[in-house]
């Protein structure tokens, strides 16, 4: 049984960071439950408002559907009571209804909705697939807005009106003008997210159009200096922003932009150099190379020098 009604379910995630968490891997590229556990379990002991188990960094694209609804299972039972588990739903309606259905009897407190497999859509489209998911389930609610599944804000006032538990907007698209639109229609009626890659590229300006929180994959690694970052995000501390910026968001954004694909891949490489690792990553994505690994442990080692002295210095 889920701990949080949709409309609590939105607050508590706008309050503060949200967790992506990597899916596990062994060598063989199977679902590594016992290490997946313990790092959900590790993640959840930092202050997050939310844990999106299987989503994009978790490789959600290369899952199947009982290991989707393996590791839902293993994050509701490996976090906290009080931090909420969303799982993911997606492909084509039926599949994602049945994945919703899944997550709620899994105890999970929401659903993230990705993009449907493949297929262009017209914003009625898109609507209806949307309420569809949302009269499926008693779980909030969640789009994710990119690739193909790019939703307007007269569609969303739609499905606001028909469907309580339609909650929030993940933006991976980055269409400024689109989000003030959408805001100026819904207000505190949705929470916002940030979901492009590397969200805390973005998060300063989306702050202003009302996004008060966003996923963080840096987190898996680093999870004090993301704290750091989004703390400092929220005290509009823009000083501390730009120096994080440029001293180690910017250097991993490159790295990142080497290879597409990289946005998953650098989080494991990140999570083998601290200590952390989860195997590989499934194709048909691929993993760093030794150089640019060694780049990235470059840029670990600035993060973990950084964050101490701004901690000190009560950023």
């Amino acid at each position: 049984m889920t701990s949080f009604a949709p409309a609590d379910l939105a607050v508590r995630l706008g309050s503060g960071l949200l967790s992506f968490p990597v899916s596990h891997f062994t060598a063989d590229l199977t679902v590594d439950e016992a290490a997946y556990r313990d790092n959900i379990a590790r993640l959840a002991g930092h202050p997050v408002a939310g844990l999106f188990a299987a989503g994009g960094t978790g490789e959600f694209f290369s899952l199947t559907g009982a290991e989707i609804g393996t590791l839902v299972r293993a994050a509701v039972t490996s976090s906290p009571a009080d931090t909420p588990v969303l799982a993911p739903a997606g492909l084509g309606t039926k599949q994602a209804i049945e994945m919703a259905r899944d997550a709620q009897d899994a105890g999970a407190d929401g659903i993230l909705l990705f993009p449907p497999y493949l297929t262009e859509a017209s914003a009625d489209g898109l609507r209806d697939y949307v309420i569809a998911v949302c009269e499926s389930t008693d779980l909030g609610v969640i789009v994710y807005n990119r690739a193909n599944a790019i939703y307007r804000a007269d569609a969303l006032v739609e499905i606001a009106d028909r469907c309580p538990n339609f909650i929030g907007f993940k933006d991976g698209a980055g269409d400024l003008e689109a989000i003030t639109r959408i805001h100026s229609a819904l207000g505190d009626r949705l929470v916002y997210i940030g979901g492009l890659p590397t969200a805390e590229l973005f998060a300063l300006p989306y702050l202003e159009l009302g996004v008060t929180t966003y996923s963080s994959a840096i987190f898996n690694f680093l999870p004090d200096f993301a704290l750091t970052f989004y703390g400092a995000v929220r005290g509009r501390d823009t000083a501390t922003v730009q120096r994080l910026l440029d001293e180690v968001v910017l250097p991993y954004a490159s790295i990142r932009d080497r290879k597409a694909g990289y946005a998953v891949s650098i989080v494991k490489a990140g999570m083998r150099l601290t200590g952390h690792p989860a195997g590989p990553v499934r194709p048909p994505l691929t993993d760093l190379d030794e150089t640019e690994e060694a780049m990235l442990a470059e840029v670990v080692a600035t993060a973990a020098r950084l964050t101490p002295a701004l901690a000190t210095a009560g950023h």
